[in-house]
């Protein structure tokens, strides 16, 4: 059955309600007070009962009325919400926006930038992936993902525009039990390749053919490979191994004494430390729209 309910009576009587008066209702919507308790009167008839109890100097929500104006409002901000969306599509703007990033990237400055995207584009539906290596890329270049954060050794497609980022610095470390941890206290030098290759690496790698076979900083004859950098780094806490991890995943574990940085030879730290770069990246027969091209802009500072 329909009750003939009108958005406009319904912005009126939660009108009322905030501002505790029709008098003062009818000031903020602009209205005469007679067109004000018109509309509350209609929509009671409407839906059978009254909604305010009009004996005191204020009208108080009936119980009626109490259970109704969480419903009201929902219908309002749908209402406001459907307004947004069709302005933001008559401007071009994106109605949707995925990202994914890869997994060593630092997320911190990923979610301050997600966060004033969201208050910039309310509008844009918005989805997050994180991948490792090439498994970021190819979300990309399967059209999965609008842009990706990758990093350099990912095997860039000439299929995808890339925009420079800040290198991410990687640190060797292990356990404090590691024996090669003790090995470097031992003999206060850096650590050969040599002491390093009977030592069981632990190695991110990922599924996609795009790094299939490519070994990135992997010096040990033993090696166990990992899609996922989170079960890396416990593995690495537990004294399973040792690897390379992103510095600012591990800063706390090195303060804190749960991971020891190697001095490894062909990595001098105090020439350079091993480092990866990251690229922000979307198809060339895909341009971002206006959000995107905003967020872009946020995520690389051009």
């Amino acid at each position: 059955m329909e009750l003939g309910v009108s958005l406009d009576q319904l912005r009126v009587f939660a009108t009322v309600v905030e501002e505790g008066s029709f008098s003062a209702a009818a000031r903020r919507l602009n209205r005469s007070q007679a067109s004000v308790t018109y509309a509350v009167q209609k929509l009671e008839g409407a839906v059978g009962t009254l909604l305010f109890d009009r004996s005191g100097y204020r009208p108080d929500l009936t119980d009626a009325g109490r259970a109704l104006l969480p419903r009201a409002r929902r219908v309002i901000e749908t209402n406001a919400s459907f307004a947004r969306q069709a302005l933001a599509l008559r401007e071009g703007i994106e109605p949707e926006l995925t990202l994914v990033v890869d997994a060593m990237f630092p997320m911190p400055p990923l979610f301050a930038a997600l966060s004033a995207f969201d208050r910039q584009f309310p509008t844009v539906q918005t989805r997050l992936y994180v991948e490792s290596l090439g498994a970021t890329v190819k979300t990309v270049l399967d059209g999965h993902a609008d842009l990706g954060i990758v990093i350099d050794f990912a095997n860039i497609s000439n299929e995808l525009a890339s925009t420079a980022m800040d290198a991410i610095e990687l640190v060797p470390v292990a356990a404090p039990t590691h024996p090669m941890v003790l090995m470097q206290k031992q003999t206060e030098a850096a650590l050969s390749d040599e002491d390093l290759r009977d030592h069981l690496q632990l190695v991110l790698t990922d599924r996609s053919e795009l790094t299939k076979g490519r070994d990135n900083g992997v010096v040990s004859v033993r090696t166990w490979r990992l899609a996922d950098l989170g079960a890396k780094h416990a593995m690495l806490l537990a004294g399973m191994g040792w690897g390379n991890m992103p510095m600012h995943m591990v800063s706390s574990d090195l303060a804190a004494g749960r991971l020891i940085e190697l001095e490894i030879e062909r990595w001098p730290k105090h020439i350079r430390p091993p480092t990866v770069a990251t690229v922000i990246v979307h198809r060339q027969d895909r341009p971002p729209g206006p959000a995107g091209a905003w967020l872009l802009k946020q995520l690389t500072g051009t």
